[in-house]
């Protein structure tokens, strides 16, 4: 959020903490939650580097394309497994994998 927003709405009684803040997430909480995330955004940004569509990708992973659509945003009735399946799909390797993991989130 813009600085000159976060003052604007914290002046008029507004608080601007993060989700963590506003739902009580535990460290262990968030840390899953930016890892889903950001397997998420990995598996967006290697569909369309191999420029597929998500009906593509879902018919290589024997899924749907409403599926990968949830995959991509981070559901959370998505698995880690399915998320990690569909990134090995792609031809992401255990490296490939690693430095997704690592990745500074830019939210």
């Amino acid at each position: 959020m813009r600085e000159q927003k976060k003052r604007r709405l914290t002046a008029k009684g507004w608080k601007t903490d993060g989700a963590k803040e506003f739902l009580g997430l535990t460290l262990e909480e968030e840390s899953y939650i930016d890892l889903r995330q950001r397997l998420a955004d990995g598996l967006r940004h290697r569909r369309i580097r191999h420029k597929l569509t998500q009906a593509a990708l879902a018919r290589a992973v024997r899924s749907s394309q409403s599926r990968i659509a949830k995959m991509e945003a981070g559901d959370a009735s998505v698995t880690l497994d399915l998320l990690v399946r569909s990134l090995l799909v792609l031809g992401a390797s255990p490296a490939d994998l690693a430095r997704i993991i690592s990745r500074r989130r830019s939210w």
